[in-house]
């Protein structure tokens, strides 16, 4: 059964729910979060909570993506990574005790699962493979950190970092008639967000003159024409910008 919504009101009928989801329970454990549980529905850029807010609890992504970002203090953003369907939102915060470290944003409609914090952290203590789960969801939340660290401090170029965002983006397209098509429902604002370059240097490095893209026959994600990101991506690897 949904809700007015579209959320399942029974986690264990819930079809969204592959491997990779934080929700890929036994049956004793998803019926106890179920209980515990609470649909939400935020519409496109909504915050589900903000940099240095007090933890209330995690919100579970069941469906749409989410960007967390950080501020600097001169105003500068930055994109740390986005979330997708099955991560936990807020997740560190809860279990250490800590405000939340970044700011949580839709990009889309999002479907969500809020648990106040008391009620998880009872949660995971009477449940052994959710508090297996959630550690080793901290724990790819850690090696996400990693790499973008190495990203940005260990790349010799902007359009180097430009270019394995690109790559990055690509492996989760989907293949059809030998092509990787992908979808990025990315401002160029966002992407130099991700990247810490600023948007006028993604604009022209996403314009770059057809003598500097290696000639591979791919699909273009963006456009659909053949010149795809696998092809700028090549151009970009090879540039000193």
């Amino acid at each position: 059964m949904n809700s007015p919504y579209g959320l399942h009101t029974d986690c264990s009928s819930c079809h969204l729910r592959p491997e990779t989801f934080f929700c890929t329970l036994s049956k004793e454990s998803l019926a106890a979060f179920n209980q515990i549980r609470r649909p939400v529905v935020f519409p496109e850029r909504s915050v589900i909570f903000l940099e240095g807010q007090s933890s209330r609890g995690i919100f579970m992504l069941c469906d749409g993506q989410a960007k967390l970002l950080g501020t600097a203090r001169d105003g500068e953003t930055f994109i740390f990574r986005i979330a997708k369907p099955g991560e936990v939102l807020g997740l560190h915060a809860v279990v250490t005790g800590k405000p939340y470290e970044a700011t949580a944003e839709t990009m889309e409609p999002c479907r969500l699962n809020f648990v106040n914090r008391d009620n998880f952290l009872r949660f995971l203590k009477e449940h052994g493979d959710a508090c297996l789960q959630a550690a080793q969801h901290i724990s790819r939340e850690c090696q996400d950190a990693y790499e973008v660290v190495r990203s940005i401090g260990l790349s010799r170029s902007v359009s180097g970092r430009v270019a394995k965002f690109l790559l990055t983006s690509a492996t989760d397209g989907q293949v059809k008639k030998g092509v990787v098509c992908a979808r990025l429902a990315l401002t160029h604002e966002e992407i130099a967000q991700i990247t810490g370059t600023s948007r006028e240097t993604i604009t022209r490095i996403l314009d770059l003159p057809p003598k500097m893209r290696q000639p591979v026959k791919r699909q273009n994600p963006w456009n659909g024409e053949n010149e795809s990101w696998d092809c700028l991506a090549g151009g970009l690897l090879g540039s000193s910008s």
